[in-house]
Order: structure tokens, then C-alpha cells, then sequence
């Protein structure tokens, strides 16, 4: 039992060292995009960054190929879900992205992830991807017309092409 409270640590500690370096890379992306901005927008520049303005505590990141913006608590990056959608990230986009973190995921399965979390972070908050998938189906928050239609069902599910579920 001990040897396991170890593993959980040790696996513990890795994901979060993972994610720092995810962090530091997305913020060095960040910051080289910001300078490199062109200065003929000065005039727009006070209205997007009013829009644009993230609270205290939270991060935007951008989620499917729409890149729909949403804020999150940062907190939630420390959870199975978000740590899986990161490395994914990684993968996938190689931080070659500028903007922001993109997260390869459908928006109506990232909505409803979020509205579990918001609604009870203790009980879903560690649950990975296939038990979100799982959860989402279960409770049937897929559109009537995803239930009838087996192939409309993709609309619904992850973006994660390199992975099953």
C-alpha cells in the first residue's frame, strides 16, 4: 500500500512539472506574439483588450477547430481531464499555435464537461476523458437528433483523432 501512495506521488509530481512546462511554453509563445504585434492597431488595441481581459485565478483557452474562447479556472488544470486534453495538445499542435492553448476538443463536449465541473468539482473532477464521454452519453445531453442519427454523433465527441474513447 505504501509502495502504490509512492507511484501516486511520484505520477503526481510528473504532471505537474509537465504542466509547468506547458505553461512556461505558452507563455513565452504568448508574450513573443504580444510583441510582435503590429503597431497600426493601436486603435483597436483598448477595445480587445477590454474584451479580452481575463480575471484573477483563470486562463483562456481556445477549444476546437471554431477555437471557441472560454475562461477557466487555472485550478482545473491540475485535473485528469485537463492534464489529458494538454498533453493532447501538445501533440497535436506542437505549441506552433499562437494565441493561446487550443484544446482538441468538440465545444459541445468542452460545455459539458465544464457545466459538471462548475455544478460539482469534488464528484467530477477526477474523472478522465472516457468517463466524461461516458457520463455525457449516459445523462443524454447529446442533442435528440445526435441520438437518431449514429454518424451525427461525431459532432458530439472529443477531437482526439490519435486516441479511442
Amino acid at each position: 500500500m505504501g509502495n502504490t501512495t509512492k507511484n501516486n506521488k511520484e505520477n503526481l509530481i510528473r504532471q505537474i512539472i509537465h504542466l509547468k512546462q506547458v505553461m512556461r511554453r505558452w507563455k513565452a509563445m504568448s508574450l513573443k506574439h504580444k510583441h510582435a504585434r503590429d503597431p497600426s492597431d493601436s486603435d483597436s488595441d483598448s477595445e480587445s483588450d477590454s474584451d479580452h481581459q481575463i480575471p484573477l485565478g483563470f486562463l483562456a483557452v481556445y477549444v476546437g477547430e471554431v477555437r471557441m474562447r472560454f475562461l477557466i479556472p487555472t485550478r482545473f488544470l491540475k485535473l485528469p481531464i485537463f492534464t489529458y486534453l494538454l498533453k493532447i495538445a501538445e501533440e497535436e499542435y506542437e505549441f506552433k499555435i499562437s494565441g493561446g492553448i487550443v484544446l482538441p476538443c468538440e465545444v459541445d463536449f468542452f460545455k459539458q464537461v465544464l457545466r459538471f465541473l462548475e455544478e460539482d468539482e469534488k464528484s467530477y473532477g477526477g474523472l478522465e476523458l472516457h468517463e466524461f464521454w461516458k457520463l455525457i452519453r449516459e445523462v443524454g445531453f447529446v442533442s435528440s437528433s445526435c441520438k437518431e442519427n449514429d454518424h451525427s454523433r461525431q459532432n458530439f465527441m472529443p477531437l482526439l483523432h490519435k486516441t479511442r474513447v
